[in-house]
């Protein structure tokens, strides 16, 4: 696999301009708000904002983190996700190659990305947002086994998290997460959808003790450990082998 230097600057460059719209999807679908009309504007004074005010990382260093009209603060959040987009873009470039299911592998941890960011301000999964990342995951090389692996994953999550209600007496499970768990199995596949379940509890585990009266959204621990597992996926199969047979 020949990886140019030049390409993965392209394809970081892109992955900033997603970034940038998933920027628009993080504000407006949790306020049912479209994300393609009206045109982006400032959110303290409301004036629509100049195409040179869009462009992703550069402008929110250029205006030093302030609106070019009222000056109010603009929120880290948007120069983070544009260059944590970026990154993801790059990261799965150097994994794949430039392969054609590249942009929708990237387009179902982009969307993932976008989740993380949803939940984790407004403990909501978009349902729109969700299933966008299922139907990426799907655009796969072997698309019958990604969407049997994606079925028996949501499944298998379904009916644990069915069972346990029924034990516990109360909804033990949301249904965002089987929808998840469908892309991570389409993503990951078997036995690498178990490594990234384990991990997810793992990562999750610290922050669920220090909040342990509110909570903490457990979708953004699935994606981390979906997006950790697919670049070192070699690695983790090892793992698990190593776990079973010693």
């Amino acid at each position: 696999m020949t990886i140019s230097l030049l390409t993965a600057l392209t394809i970081f460059i892109f992955g900033t301009m997603i970034g940038s719209f998933l920027n628009v999807v993080i504000y407006r679908i949790p306020k049912g708000e479209s994300i393609v009309f009206p045109a982006s504007k400032c959110q303290s004074c409301q004036t629509p904002l100049k195409w040179y005010h869009n462009i992703p990382i550069l402008s929110w260093l250029f205006l030093r983190g302030k609106c070019a009209f009222c000056g109010e603060p603009i929120a880290k959040q948007y120069p983070v996700v544009e260059l944590v987009t970026g990154l993801i873009f790059t990261a799965l470039y150097f994994k794949l190659g430039l392969v054609w299911y590249l942009p929708f592998v990237a387009g179902s941890f982009a969307a993932l990305f976008a989740l993380v960011m949803i939940d984790f301000k407004y403990m909501a999964v978009p349902d729109s947002v969700n299933f966008t990342a299922l139907a990426f995951a799907l655009v796969q090389p072997d698309f019958l086994h990604a969407a049997m692996y994606a079925a028996i994953a949501a499944g298998g999550l379904y009916l644990i998290g069915l069972l346990s209600s029924l034990i516990a007496r109360r909804e033990a499970m949301g249904g965002a997460d089987v929808i998840v768990a469908g892309t991570m199995g389409a993503l990951l596949g078997f036995p690498n959808f178990f490594v990234a379940i384990f991990l997810s509890a793992v990562l999750a585990m610290i922050p669920a003790l220090i909040k342990r009266d509110s909570g903490v959204p457990f979708v953004p621990f699935l994606a981390m450990a979906t997006f950790i597992v697919y670049l070192y996926d070699t690695q983790a199969t090892q793992l698990l082998e190593k776990l079973i047979y010693g």
